[in-house]
């Protein structure tokens, strides 16, 4: 296999295209999320995807692919098709319910060829930390706290990830947690898409693409340099509990301006004074629907 570490010129490299992953249903949310999608729950009077939005034009994004399941239409008509100069793209997954992160990466390897952000949608941040995220094969990482889980990453003398490890609950100064934020070069992402196809076509569709990085970093055909995050200036929403943590953790910092073509989220139960956005235009192949599949039955990404 061809060694990966080093490529002059990568370091060049500015990434203006970001890749959103938010098909999942968010039911350890509910009933916020019974209704609308993870991403557009408020957190301090902004939704996450506001925020999201927002960190990437701060750092001019060009491009945004969303991978939407669960509510995706919501999704749809709160961005439309643009947001400032940044174009979107949407990518719907039929099997968002039974399936996991690694189907949604893999759905978006016919949409991007360029280097990229890949990003979670359910995290919050000071979009000041993404400066450093902008070169590619980098990930972001932060020193563990007592409300973290989930996976971790070890780094080795020449300051590149050495391993990662799923689902420790080690505290030491050795391991560092991940945020869900990767910035991928063109050529990482050539041999990640081939771990990709190579799981789906084997009906592998409910793993996490961490597994992916982890065996590519242990065979040493994968460098991921570390970005660290302050740990007072994230959080990562899955339960309400994180969420009334998340709204602290946001008052910490200075949240960008909304971008005009973002609105305030849709309304949820029990926030009846929340108003529902105005329905932007969208071209009419946006509006269709895509089929639901069995989950046995391996899907062809649909890009919109």
């Amino acid at each position: 296999m061809k060694n990966l570490l080093n490529h002059p010129g990568l370091e060049k490299t500015h990434v203006q295209t970001a890749l959103l992953l938010a098909a999942g249903t968010g039911s350890r949310l509910a009933p916020l999320t019974d209704n609308v999608p993870k991403c557009l729950v408020q957190v301090d009077n902004n939704s996450i995807l506001d925020r999201l939005v927002a960190a990437l034009q701060s750092h001019n994004f060009k491009r945004l692919v969303i991978v939407i399941g669960h509510q995706g239409d919501s999704i749809r008509n709160f961005l439309g098709t643009r947001a400032g100069n940044m174009e979107i793209t949407y990518i719907a997954s039929p099997l968002y319910k039974t399936t996991n992160n690694i189907y949604s990466l893999w759905l978006a390897s016919k949409a991007i060829d360029e280097p990229f952000l890949l990003i979670e949608s359910d995290l919050v941040f000071d979009p000041k930390m993404l400066e450093d995220m902008l070169q590619p094969d980098r990930i972001a990482i932060s020193r563990l706290q007592p409300w973290m889980n989930g996976t971790t990453v070890t780094i080795n003398n020449h300051q590149k990830i050495k391993a990662f490890q799923a689902n420790n609950k080690k505290t030491d100064d050795n391991h560092y947690k991940t945020v869900n934020i990767y910035s991928l070069s063109s050529l990482t992402w050539q041999r990640v898409q081939e771990r990709l196809d190579h799981h789906i076509a084997n009906n592998m569709v409910n793993g996490y693409y961490e597994t992916i990085f982890a065996d590519m970093v242990s065979e040493g055909c994968l460098s991921l340099a570390p970005v660290f995050f302050d740990a007072n200036r994230w959080y990562e929403i899955d339960t309400i509990a994180d969420l009334q943590a998340a709204t602290k953790v946001c008052s910490h910092y200075q949240q960008p301006a909304v971008p005009e073509t973002a609105h305030k989220p849709l309304k949820q139960k029990g926030q009846n004074d929340q108003p529902v956005p105005r329905r932007l235009p969208v071209i009419d192949r946006l509006k269709k629907t895509p089929p639901i599949y069995p989950a046995s039955q391996v899907a062809t990404p649909i890009a919109s």
